[in-house]
């Protein structure tokens, strides 16, 4: 600034002495005349002197100007210093300032806070200071090359405390060069991440775990199955393991009777018992409701055999809750990888089908996996589609079993059954599809089709001429607990133009007992109805006298079961006494299937049983095939039958 002011002021001096000079010696050869000299000589002195009074003007006026310009900009320089300064004191975000030797020269109050170092602590060091020992040098090596060719560099790095904490940031390091393009300084801004981390943490666990029991879920054991069935078919020395799915044995019960907070404390407490056979090698987790897996690393047969056994027998001791002792028994299906399957998904749909074997073999127990059960599984869903086909192609038919009074022999009444005439195989018994009906839902649909069947032949048989007293219809439990069973019946009854009376619905004794006061009105409903009611396979449940007395039936069914032993097993003998005194004692009849002897016949009108069906009194057929005369069994009852 100097040098230009020196120079400008040169350059004026120079044309001021020339132009004094030269003007001089121009008048002086010009003018000859001293008087009009002399005026020269003032208009000259007057011209310099205005001349250099408007230079002075513009240069002031310039330097003015550059002078308002520089103090603006040094408010405006001041005022972004001091903003700039208030950020760094006021951000949350910790900045360090370093030198080119890395020396720290400056730091804010958030990095005091941050670290828990003063500013008399850190000023001086250098950043290592705050090294953690967590990185390598590679890390470091890539950070300065970055801050070497791209003069800056962003990531998560970990840091040390003052306290000794280690805990993660994100930082962000800038290098600030010099007009000769040198590095002079170091800038680096960084924010304290943990909780981020920690919020990350806590998202993916509740992603990957199970909230009530705190066990990994579905998702989670879905990708260590997945990772564990790749290690093992990759040869590197792993020699895969097993799967063992663990299903508790009428945990709906528990649920609906109890309540669900009871249900959950009750998961949580075989969880523990669970957690106590998991090793290291194993993964147990919940993949939902009352289902558990346990992945087994290296396990064998024999291994996974028996440590099936040690789970089955940790879950025998009762579980106190609320008071109360509670018991829960468990089904495990076994199945192995890679041998059984080769994806996550196979080797779960095998565990479910060696689970169904399990639970099909009475509960309780463990099965393992075979390829004979896929196919079976296969099999059950063929079977569904056929049969869903059968419904509306109208390959089912009804068939008819009579029900004889046992006092004179003759038919009273009928059981209407269900029988598949497949246009392939012919006719399937309902052992083969009932079962399928059942798990796929298509029962419902097959009652009602029966219902409207039962209905329509009784009022054909109404208008021949022949005389009866009703038809029975299986309901299942499926259509029994919806709560539109008395909506159907009366629909049905109407269409068919049939009094209630003639139509009696069986209904088993376990159907009853899933929810038993929802029953009580769905049978309150029904009875209102006018149709006839009757327990099926009494005797095989776990009915109270006291609900079978506000049950309010017509009819007791004895199970065929014990009926097969008469007259000659005792304890089959004891408890058809037993069935037939409660049924008359409470003004109730009794029917008793199975029936396939006189002697068996003989006994049951002996101790006073109203009504029997069975191969022994005719086989279901169909309805033009019925034998209505026909007496194929001579037991006594005619006898009886005498006045």
């Amino acid at each position: 600034m100097h040098a230009k002011l020196l120079r400008l002021c040169l350059g004026y001096c120079l044309l001021a002495l020339a132009w004094v000079l030269t003007s001089d010696l121009l008048l002086a050869h010009w003018v000859e005349d001293p008087v009009t000299g002399e005026h020269l000589q003032l208009v000259k002195g007057s011209g310099f002197i205005l001349f250099t009074a408007l230079l002075l003007y513009l240069l002031g006026r310039h330097y003015l100007a550059a002078l308002e310009a520089q103090q603006a900009a040094r408010r405006e320089h001041e005022t972004y210093l001091r903003n700039a300064a208030a950020v760094f004191e006021s951000t949350q975000e910790g900045v360090v300032v370093t030198d080119a030797e890395q020396r720290i020269i400056h730091v804010n109050p958030a990095l005091c806070t941050i670290t828990g170092y003063s500013e008399a602590d850190v000023i001086g060091q250098t950043p290592r200071l705050f090294c953690s020992g967590r990185h390598d040098a590679a890390f470091y090596r890539i950070m300065w090359n970055a801050l070497r060719d791209q003069h800056c560099w962003s990531g998560e790095i970990w840091n040390r405390r003052k306290s000794g904490e280690i805990y993660p940031q994100w930082q962000n390091i800038r290098a600030i060069h010099d007009e000769q393009g040198e590095v002079s300084h170091y800038v680096a801004v960084f924010s304290d991440i943990t909780l981020l981390k920690r919020s990350q943490e806590e998202i993916t666990h509740l992603a990957h775990y199970d909230q009530l029991l705190d066990l990994p879920n579905r998702l989670l054991f879905i990708e260590r199955t997945r990772q564990e069935l790749e290690r093992s078919t990759s040869g590197q020395g792993q020699t895969g393991g097993a799967l063992l799915l663990i299903d508790l044995d009428h945990f709906k019960d528990i649920n609906e009777s109890l309540g669900h907070n009871l249900g959950d404390s009750l998961l949580k407490l075989v969880a523990e018992r669970l957690r106590l056979h998991q090793q290291d090698e194993m993964t147990l987790a919940r993949l939902g409701g009352d289902e558990f897996a346990l992945l087994c690393q290296g396990y064998t047969a024999e291994r996974a055999a028996a440590l099936a056994l040690r789970l089955l027998d940790c879950l025998d001791p009762p579980f106190s809750l609320c008071g109360q002792e509670l018991f829960i028994s468990a089904s495990i299906g076994i199945v192995f990888y890679p041998n059984d399957a080769q994806d996550v998904e196979q080797l779960l749909r095998n565990a479910d089908s060696a689970l169904f074997k399990a639970k099909g073999s009475g509960r309780s127990t463990y099965a393992f996996y075979s390829q004979d059960l896929t196919n079976q599984a296969r099999q059950r869903v063929e079977l569904g589609t056929a049969l869903r086909q059968a419904l509306e192609q109208r390959q089912l038919v009804a068939y008819y079993q009579p029900v004889h009074c046992l006092r004179d022999g003759r038919i009273i009444g009928f059981e209407a059954l269900v029988r598949w005439d497949h246009p392939d195989h012919g006719l399937i018994s309902p052992a083969a599809f009932i079962p399928a009906a059942e798990e796929s839902g298509l029962i419902s649909s097959i009652d009602r089709w029966m219902l409207q069947q039962a209905c329509r032949q009784i009022r054909g048989w109404l208008d021949s001429g022949r005389s009866l007293d009703f038809v029975a219809v299986n309901i299942s439990s499926r259509l029994f607990t919806r709560g539109e069973l008395d909506l159907h019946v009366s629909q049905v009854l109407a269409e068919s133009r049939l009094e209630p009376g003639y139509l009696m619905l069986e209904i088993t004794e376990s159907a009853v007992m899933e929810d038993a006061d929802a029953a009580m009105i769905i049978l309150d409903r029904l009875r209102e109805l006018g149709v006839r009611l009757a327990i099926d396979d009494f005797g095989t449940g776990y009915s109270s006298l006291a609900r079978l007395k506000r049950m309010r039936v017509h009819k007791l069914k004895i199970d065929q079961g014990f009926v097969r032993g008469l007259p000659h097993d005792p304890e089959n003998a004891a408890i058809t006494r037993s069935v037939i005194g409660l049924a008359h004692n409470l003004g109730l009849s009794v029917v008793a299937e199975g029936v396939e002897t006189a002697e068996q016949a003989a006994f049951l009108l002996e101790e006073g049983c109203d009504l029997g069906q069975g191969f022994g009194f005719g086989r279901p057929c169909a309805p033009e095939r019925i034998e209505w005369d026909l007496e194929r069994m001579h037991y006594g009852q005619t006898r009886l039958a005498l006045p």
